[in-house]
């Protein structure tokens, strides 16, 4: 053999021996993973590890994404590629994951082919690119009896909740039924339910049905969700009562309430001593009567160990947030508008374990009242705060609801005192709890009708026994807010539609699952949505709020004081010196205006200084950021470098020894 031949055998040979590395390496490597993100974003939680590991049955996931419309779509639809391939790597875990019982399929639908029909006729959102093309990102779980389930869009608005929205898709197609939960609420929270021909004639008349709250939908997605009127006597065919808003509630609804908790039912209350949600209705504000957006529900509460003071407000200035009050305003601060951090939860229940913000807005503050000896050891109740202030929290009250309708919330500010304690605002309780009305209560019922008698009363008595105390353990939480999952707080609208904000739905729905047994997508929905703290920014627009503060204080209190001093010289003016007053008046005017253009400079240049730091923070971490890459290298290749020149000059040494 030539050595030409043997040197082409040998480049045959290195070449096999590439491509089959090449191809082992591709093959062995899918098991070969490290998942460096912060957040473990490419890491099945252990609720999605549980939940695989109860799969009883194959199931075939179909991911649908128009890859080849994505390179011939706008930039917001190549956009997609990226997410497209995190949500592929997810799944790939899934499957993985799943002992095989799951097979995946991924499938680019192209125009007039069978996959598009199939993609249509499972009801994925298509987006036209062209007269041909259309764009399909969607997710199809089948399993073996014929049960089928969709996303029809993967959304960038549900990017953190992607894990949790696939499990929760498995987790429904292969199990049972859906939960039942009963709304009872002194607000109109499930919405008007009317026909599509009333529908129609209210829009005809420039009316819309009112549409029900997002959090409603939210949990008629994974539950049925049923109406409870506010005077029902008996609550029943539910597994969970959701109890909004209860608001001076006629005696028999409160029997009702309790005797569903007494008898075991799983109940979650939302109470409120000031519902901003709560707004006077249009002929009621026509009126000027007083309306009253408060409500309790102490008689029950007294028998779970709970009170919530009236007029009485949890704050916190560490997690106060910024609002405006109307349009137009510049943003203020509000003691009672919170967003508490992850140091605000109860680590030690799957309810709040992996939260991280929720927004509270006028939250009440909850307290717990003492216990006799016989509640503590044979009701065995446990009260377990749920979500709290910082150390730093403190209650802070108003003489009546005018003084928040005043909107005067920077006085409300200054008032506030920091507290030593953080201050509850959430609470578990778990116990066998006597009952409100251990008596039972009468009712008024129609009457039996009696013919020979015109005059015979139409109502009668109807007495109602109870149970007096539980004779098993209830469970009930309670919020000492309404607003924190209402639509302004909760949610907020986009392109894609209406967008969750923080872990506010999270916290209520995470209270339905764990009482409905469903810890797995807990655990998943939780780990979701994670704001990262930056703790050093954070402090510095602190410090710098701190000292804008006290000089916006120095300043009203200038102002105030030239005013004051304006109104002396008005009042004590004399007819016949008009003129003086006069005047007097405009050179005082003239010094005030003064003063207040010289403190604005001096806002304005405490807000540059404030600015300046912020941005000198900004550029030391973006030159780190484009300088660490880099210098790791540099320094990989000195150390390389070194070490090659040490072996040769180990190697000259041996060789001169030789």
């Amino acid at each position: 053999m030539s050595r030409t031949i043997r040197a082409i055998v040998a480049v045959i040979f290195i070449l096999i021996i590439t491509f089959s590395l090449i191809s082992i390496c591709q093959n062995i490597g899918k098991s070969w993973k490290a998942d460096v993100t912060g957040q473990k974003i490419y890491t099945l939680s252990n609720g999605t590890k549980t939940i695989l590991a109860k799969l009883n049955q194959p199931i075939i996931m179909k991911l649908y994404y128009g890859k080849t419309a994505a390179i011939k779509g706008p930039d917001q639809i190549r956009y997609f590629n990226n997410y497209y391939d995190f949500v592929k790597s997810l799944l790939e875990e899934y499957a993985a994951a799943a002992n095989g019982k799951i097979k995946l399929e991924i499938i680019d639908p192209r125009p007039y082919s069978d996959d598009e029909v199939a993609a249509i006729r499972y009801g994925l959102k298509k987006f036209p690119i062209t007269q041909e093309e259309n764009f399909f990102f969607g997710l199809v779980v089948q399993t073996q009896f014929g049960v089928q389930k969709t996303i029809p869009f993967f959304s960038p608005t549900r990017q953190n909740f992607v894990e949790y929205d696939i499990s929760y898709l498995i987790d429904t197609a292969v199990t049972r039924q859906k939960k039942r939960i009963g709304v009872l609420s002194s607000l109109n929270v499930m919405g008007d339910e009317v026909t599509p021909y009333m529908a129609r004639m209210m829009q005809l008349q420039g009316q819309q049905p009112n549409k029900a709250w997002a959090i409603i939908t939210q949990l008629g997605q994974q539950y049925e969700m049923k109406n409870i009127p506010a005077d029902v006597n008996k609550i029943e065919d539910v597994d969970i009562l959701l109890v909004i808003h209860p608001k001076k509630l006629p005696e028999q609804t409160l029997f009702a309430i309790d005797q569903f908790v007494v008898n075991g039912g799983r109940t979650i209350v939302c109470v409120d001593p000031y519902c901003v949600s709560d707004q006077p209705s249009q002929p009621a504000m026509q009126m000027r009567t007083e309306h009253d957006p408060s409500s309790e529900l102490d008689k029950l509460m007294v028998n779970w160990g709970l009170e919530m003071p009236k007029n009485t407000f949890a704050g916190d200035r560490t997690l106060a947030l910024e609002a405006a009050l109307r349009a137009g305003e510049r943003p203020q601060k509000i003691i009672g508008f919170l967003e508490t951090t992850p140091e605000c939860f109860n680590k030690n229940t799957v309810i709040t374990a992996e939260l991280n913000q929720v927004r509270f807005l006028f939250s009440g503050v909850l307290k717990e009242l003492p216990l006799s000896d016989a509640d503590k050891k044979e009701a065995n109740i446990e009260r377990t705060p749920l979500v709290m202030t910082t150390s730093r929290g403190n209650s802070w009250a108003v003489r009546d609801q005018m003084d928040l309708m005043t909107n005067d919330m920077q006085s409300l500010m200054k008032r506030f005192v920091e507290g030593t304690e953080p201050v509850d605002m959430a609470y578990l309780v778990t116990g066998k709890f006597k009952s409100a009305f251990p008596q039972g209560i009468d009712i008024e019922v129609d009457a039996p009708k009696n013919a020979d008698d015109a005059n015979a009363p139409k109502k009668s008595k109807k007495h109602i026994e109870a149970l007096p105390a539980a004779t098993a353990n209830c469970a009930v939480i309670v919020f000492a807010d309404v607003d924190f999952i209402g639509d302004m707080i909760a949610y907020s609208s986009s392109i894609f539609g209406t967008m969750i904000i923080g872990d506010n739905s999270a916290l209520l729905i995470n209270g339905v699952d764990d009482f409905c047994g469903s810890g797995e997508l807990i655990s998943i929905r939780s780990r979701g949505n994670f704001k990262r703290p930056f703790i050093v920014v954070d402090k510095i627009e602190a410090e710098a709020d701190a000292q804008t503060a006290e000089e916006e204080s120095k300043i009203n209190a200038e102002i105030a004081g030239f005013e004051n001093e304006l109104q002396t010289i008005l009042s004590s003016a004399q007819q016949g010196q008009e003129e003086v007053v006069g005047s007097s008046i405009l050179q005082k005017k003239k010094e005030v205006e003064l003063k207040i253009l010289e403190a604005k400079k001096q806002l304005q240049e405490i807000k540059k200084i404030k600015l300046q730091r912020k941005e000198k923070l900004g550029n030391k971490l973006r030159s780190f950021n484009m300088l660490a890459a880099p210098a790791v290298i540099l320094v990989i290749a000195i150390i390389l470098g070194l070490y090659k020149s040490t072996k040769k000059r180990r190697y000259i040494s041996h060789a001169s020894d030789a």
